[in-house]
């Protein structure tokens, strides 16, 4: 049975896998809950905006109320000047009016040019607002919101406030003027009349909320497909040579093409629950064109169009043209409606972000020194959630002097890199204490404390750019000579060098046009430029030859003798002369001491030793009579010759 034969058959309604359809509602039930004071939240990215915000609304006034007078000025026009034959009227009225449409479209114009700038900023600094705070998260926040959720809300969810805003200063503003205004003019010249708009009121008002309650469920789902259908894309980009490799290209659509089906039917459903708001609002316009009509040709027959004795056909036609502005200022309204139906979802999954608090922050009264490298782990207990049974790490109690240099060893899963990160608070403890220079890290200030404490990760990243600049993410004013030093250490300089643009050739996006050896020790030296009291290397040398990582822990060795360096690592050639040697399992220190005393005191220990070491053995004998074969093929080559 094929991929997409297997994932139909177990494809739900909405046409998603078991495993797709339990991701979507894992992230769904994970996310922060619905954000209180969202208008107040949203307000705060107006800023510099604030002004443009103003500007744009009084035009639309004073456009507005330009508009509701024209029709007046056209029916005094009218009756006075036309029917009454007076060309001085004519003349006065014509004037007015073309002065009023000149000053209307001058407002109209500003109208548009300040309500396009506020629209565009506030979403500017709502994309900066987000993006400011997501860098400010912990792992623990950036752990509640997956990556392409978070792309969502920087650009679509952004997208659609930005059209929703730019409706409200100009038609939200507008067409509540015009039908209030519109209706008070049209009360003043008939009052029976007028009564037909406030018909109108009550069928909208019941039609437009129950579509809202309708379809606003319906958006709320699209936009976490939405951040599913990122989250493909992100994963099938990051992971493009697998998917290649595997030859997995059609899973892959597949997988991508359910998810974009089921962002279709909740769109299609929308649309088709919000196109009954069309006839609705049809429907009031020509039965309220029809009843004025009615009405006022009645009033005008009965009065033998006498504006003392009732209504005029300049009257009439005021009422015809303050019918329809009435009547298309709540057309604009039910498009706004429509709009704040979509942005709403929109709104609530931006406040999220904006409103989340960092499980990291600083004290009142931070410390701004780090005095050495010491750590020290006073029963820590550590968990990623709260509500988590089981601790990640249990009762870790360690001591580290300045300078030491420690190794950590242990299974998949064992929490060394937990632990680890709890060091420069990428993490707070969850119980007990964490001391760095003797001081709780949570003392610190956030930049101060990581300033002396410089990671390489398990993951290591480089960004787009020259290797030169790549190396100053540690030191943005480092010298070339400072930089070519760390590359030394990091025993980068080599195959830098060998590169025809040297220090100034350009890295790929994730540092995909370097091997991952390469890779590994431009971030080592890219840490070393931080000049840390600190260094920890996450199992960052395991793609080099162990060669170049003796020759790196060398240098470490005699170059930064005063730094505490913690190396994570598979290999125990890789931390078996370090001060310290902790065997972690299960989130705890098995043991803790030498090579040589691990030797004789831990069975794990010296069961990974000897099957690395049996390992290594048995890859050299094999080497060594690989190459004793090529020797004697050679000799037996040569006595030929010497025969021939």
């Amino acid at each position: 049975m094929s991929d997409n034969t297997t994932a139909a058959a177990t494809r739900d309604a909405d046409g998603l896998t078991a495993t797709e359809a339990a991701i979507m509602k894992s992230r769904k039930k994970n996310e922060p809950d619905r954000p209180k004071h969202i208008i107040r939240t949203l307000a705060g990215s107006m800023r510099e905006y604030t002004k443009e915000s103003w500007l744009a609304p009084l035009f639309v006034f004073i456009e507005a109320i330009l508009e509701i007078v024209i029709p007046t000025v056209m029916a005094s026009l009218i009756d006075q000047g036309i029917t009454g034959g007076n060309m001085n009227a004519i003349v006065r009225f014509g004037l007015i009016l073309l002065l009023c449409s000149l000053v209307s479209l001058a407002c109209g114009f500003l109208a548009g040019k300040y309500a396009a700038i506020a629209a565009a900023g506030f979403a500017k600094n709502l994309r900066r607002d987000q993006f400011e705070k997501v860098q400010a998260f912990s792992f623990t926040n950036i752990d509640r919101f997956s990556t392409g959720s978070i792309i969502t809300r920087l650009t679509t969810d952004v997208t659609n406030l930005q059209m929703a805003y730019g409706m409200m200063v100009r038609m939200g503003v507008r067409a509540p003027i015009m039908v209030v205004v519109a209706w008070i003019f049209s009360f003043r010249i008939s009052p029976s009349i007028s009564l037909v708009f406030l018909a109108c009121v009550p069928i909208l008002a019941i039609g437009l909320c129950g579509l809202a309650v309708l379809v606003h469920p319906v958006f709320e789902r699209v936009f976490h497909t939405y951040d599913a259908l990122n989250n493909v894309v992100d994963e099938n980009l990051q992971g493009i040579r697998v998917v290649k490799s595997y030859d997995r290209e059609s899973y892959e659509i597949g997988k991508f093409g359910r998810i974009s089906q089921r962002i279709f039917k909740d769109f299609t459903k929308a649309e088709r629950i919000m196109s009954f708001n069309s006839p609705i609002m049809m429907f009031c316009i020509y039965a309220s064109m029809i009843m004025i009509s009615w009405m006022g040709a009645q009033q005008i027959v009965a009065s033998g169009n006498n504006a003392a004795l009732g209504l005029t056909t300049g009257d009439l036609t005021a009422l015809v043209t303050y019918a329809m502005q009435i009547l298309m200022a709540m057309m604009m309204l039910s498009m706004i409606f429509v709009m704040c139906i979509i942005s709403q979802a929109s709104a609530e999954r931006i406040c999220q972000v904006l409103q989340e608090k960092s499980t990291v922050t600083d004290p009142e009264n931070p410390v701004m020194d780090v005095a050495d490298g010491s750590i020290e782990f006073d029963h820590v207990t550590f968990r990623y959630s709260a509500s988590s049974e089981k601790p990640v790490l249990d009762d870790i109690d360690l001591k580290i002097d300045s300078g030491m240099t420690v190794g950590i060893v242990g299974g998949t899963g064992s929490a060394k890199s937990s632990l680890v990160q709890l060091v420069p608070r990428l993490y707070d403890v969850s119980a007990g204490s964490l001391k760095v220079g003797g001081r709780d890290v949570r003392d610190y200030d956030l930049v101060t404390l990581r300033d002396q404490v410089a990671m390489v990760l398990q993951k290591n990243v480089l960004f787009s750019g020259t290797i030169t600049e790549n190396l100053r993410w540690g030191d943005p004013d480092a010298t070339d000579e400072q930089i070519r030093h760390a590359c030394r250490l990091a025993q980068a300089d080599g195959f830098i060098q060998e590169f025809p643009d040297k220090y100034d050739t350009y890295i790929e996006q994730g540092g995909t046009n370097v091997s991952g050896g390469q890779r590994q020790r431009l971030c080592i030296a890219r840490a070393l430029l931080k000049k840390p009291k600190i260094l920890i290397l996450d199992d960052s040398t395991s793609a080099v030859d162990t060669k170049t990582d003796k020759l790196i822990r060398d240098a470490f060795h005699h170059e930064i003798p005063d730094t505490t360096k913690i190396i994570i690592a598979q290999r125990i050639a890789s931390v078996q002369e370090s001060d310290l040697i902790l065997v972690m399992d299960n989130g705890r220190i098995m043991a803790k001491g030498t090579h040589d005393e691990l030797l004789e005191t831990c069975d794990e220990y010296r069961s990974i030793y000897e099957s690395q070491t049996r390992d290594t053995a048995a890859g050299q004998a094999e080497l060594e009579r690989e190459a004793a074969q090529r020797a004697e093929h050679m000799q037996q080559a040569e006595q030929e010759g010497e025969n021939r």
